[in-house]
């Protein structure tokens, strides 16, 4: 079922939901054509994120997972300046209404390099954990977890975005509101 709204976001521009089935998950996407948008999209889901979230993030380089991730920390009320992880692996960021732990997993050579870091301190703690490139370690993923994936249309222009949000239990139902 699609439904389609104008201004639903950040701009006059519509945006439409897709209720699917994917993999007998319940998903929801959503269309972007400006990167504000995306921004606005990652800030309502900070907003509603609860302690102990996982979300999940995937897609290419230069889809917009760092913007997604700006706006979810602001929803979050984190006002330092927020930035991928690549080479730390895990940024923390506490000064909002729930920690944030942003990981940037595109480096990680093995799952078993997370137990260095203690990774399960993080994923089930009382933060809000944000995992990019989280099909890497699928399977340390919690079952609970949020999985959001960005992906580029070029043939609907340079700036669209499809945002599939897949959620599992309780999380997605907050979500998806």
């Amino acid at each position: 079922r699609r439904e389609c709204s104008g201004g639903g976001l950040a701009s006059q521009d519509k945006v439409c939901y897709n209720q699917a089935d994917m993999k007998g998950k319940r998903a929801m996407v959503i269309e972007t054509r400006k990167a504000e948008e995306t921004f606005a999209l990652g800030e309502k889901i900070g907003r509603q994120a609860k302690p102990g979230q996982v979300i999940t993030l995937v897609g290419d380089l230069g889809v917009g997972k760092t913007v997604f991730t700006k706006g979810l920390a602001q929803g979050l009320g984190i006002t330092e300046p927020v930035s991928s992880p690549t080479f730390t692996i895990v940024q923390e960021y506490r000064d909002g209404r729930l920690p944030l732990y942003h990981f940037d997993v595109y480096r990680i050579g093995d799952p078993e390099e997370m137990e260095e870091i203690g990774y399960e301190d993080y994923f089930y703690g009382d933060g809000v954990c944000l995992i990019e490139w989280a099909d890497l370690i699928e399977e340390l993923i919690p079952e609970q977890a949020v999985w959001v994936t960005i992906e580029k249309v070029l043939e609907e222009g340079l700036d669209y975005r499809r945002i599939i949000i897949e959620g599992m239990g309780e999380a997605y139902e907050d979500f998806s509101a």
